[in-house]
């Protein structure tokens, strides 16, 4: 099975979020090893983990590419570089239009559905500006701020990405159809959802984490206290972005939020001058980070593994219904985790591989720099008794209150690695759940079998 067919089948499998898929990536040393492994680590649980047929989606990825469209794994060279960096970065993207402008510097600019006039004039006056400035202007496609930024940034010819919540064959909402296929030639669209996935409200703070993430910062320009809005800020602080806020009047209740962010120390932004005066380098947000930099990922651990991953959030979208069959051949080699490709990496489209800014369908991807290779991962561990201590450990110092990961390691007697692969272990068999920030718990099954043991 080649690689895009194992990276798309491992990321569709229910319960298995982005950080599990990489850590699986990591400890087996690919997609298609993590998929030979899973049987084993669901047979040790008390839930089935239903992976996708094979079928299914080789449908996918032929009516994706039929579409006009891409497939990026975090494994490859053209995936965004920014978003690279994000510990829960979505492990395959679905892309239709200009791969390359996806790694380009970036500017996010979001704000309110319901917007007022003047909000709307300034969101398209400053991502004017900022596309003449060279930036990338990086929206969700959604009424009012959104669409307008995207407006703005195409105005002057500029390079605009639209993060959707839906597949790419569905637009949302539908009377920005006409805008997302102007996107598509002048930009790229963006999602990690399955074709025919109608957008719901459960999908958009994952849409929300691909703006922040693939953006050097991110500018409010009117948002409402508990919006959706400020969702998306809270993951740029959170991912290391800076933050920016246009001040609004204190009467209108569409800027209490943006004026909120002001309040705890978001740049006050009038024009895009504002904005670029304050952004970091580019080149250093985006330099490839080595195995040291990323321990709890790539760093290979001298304990033999039980399983294979560190918890992380359940996929969340449904398998793909598109019932066309697969026509077209897909790359061959699978790569390690990136920082640690012993061969090349590869941008998964119909005509062949591309690498990224500047380069062509058909042509061979080189590893991004500062790459080692990685030892082979040592055979799993069967001993029932030694797997069930390292668990019960787990168990017993967790709680229904969430905790963060390295937290727990401090309190363990066991190794980085053992501790979270017996954190996945307990994630699967539905004991332990992961929090969209990382932290992790008891699920409230887990909870009030404690409580009634212990009486």
């Amino acid at each position: 099975m080649n690689t895009l067919v194992a990276c798309l089948r491992l990321a569709r499998t229910e319960q298995i979020g982005p950080r599990t898929w990489r850590r699986l990536v990591a400890r087996h040393g690919s997609a298609q090893a993590a998929l030979d492994a899973l049987p084993e680590l669901a047979a040790r649980g008390k839930r089935p983990v239903v992976i996708p047929p094979l079928a299914a989606i080789e449908r996918e990825i032929d009516s994706t590419f039929r579409l006009g469209g891409h497939f990026l794994t975090v494994l490859d060279h053209a995936y965004p570089a920014l978003l690279s960096h994000v510990p829960d970065a979505p492990p395959v993207l679905s892309v239709l239009g200009d791969v390359a402008c996806l790694s380009q510097p970036a500017i996010a600019l979001v704000g309110a559905r319901n917007a007022s006039a003047p909000g709307l004039r300034l969101a398209e006056s400053l991502a004017a500006e900022l596309a003449a400035a060279g930036l990338v202007v990086v929206s969700g496609l959604a009424r009012g701020i959104d669409s307008a930024a995207h407006r703005g940034a195409l105005f002057r010819q500029g390079m605009t990405v639209a993060a959707i919540a839906g597949g790419l064959d569905c637009p949302y909402p539908p009377e920005n159809a006409a805008l997302q296929a102007q996107i598509a030639e002048h930009g790229a669209i963006v999602t990690e959802a399955p074709l025919g996935t109608t957008p719901l409200g459960r999908h958009f703070p994952r849409r929300n984490r691909l703006i922040a993430g693939m953006a050097q910062g991110c500018v409010v320009v009117e948002a409402a206290l508990h919006s959706g809005t400020l969702i998306t800020a809270r993951m740029a602080t959170d991912y290391g972005r800076e933050l920016f806020a246009v001040p609004g009047s204190p009467l209108d209740p569409r800027c209490r939020g943006s004026n909120d962010l002001l309040r705890k120390g978001a740049t006050l932004t009038e024009n895009a001058a504002d904005i670029v005066l304050h952004l970091p380098p580019f080149e250093r947000m985006a330099a490839p980070r080595t195995p040291t930099a990323l321990p709890d990922l790539f760093t290979p651990d001298p304990t033999p593994p039980l399983a294979a991953t560190t918890p992380g959030d359940r996929n969340g979208f449904p398998p793909s219904p598109i019932p066309s069959p697969m026509s077209s051949p897909m790359p061959a080699s699978m790569p390690s985790p990136h920082g640690v490709p012993p061969a090349q990496r590869t941008t998964h489209q119909a005509t062949g591989t591309n690498t990224g800014a500047g380069t062509h369908a058909g042509t061979s991807s080189t590893a991004r720099p500062g790459s080692v290779s990685q030892p082979p991962s040592a055979p799993p561990v069967s001993d029932p008794v030694l797997v069930s201590g390292r668990q019960r450990c787990v168990l017993d110092l967790l709680s229904i209150t969430p905790i963060a990961v390295d937290d727990l390691v401090r309190r363990c007697q066991f190794s980085v690695s053992a501790v979270l692969i017996a954190l996945t272990e307990l994630e699967l068999s539905g004991r332990v759940m992961t929090y969209p920030d990382g932290r992790v718990g008891l699920t409230g099954t887990q909870a009030d079998e404690r409580a009634e043991t212990s009486r």
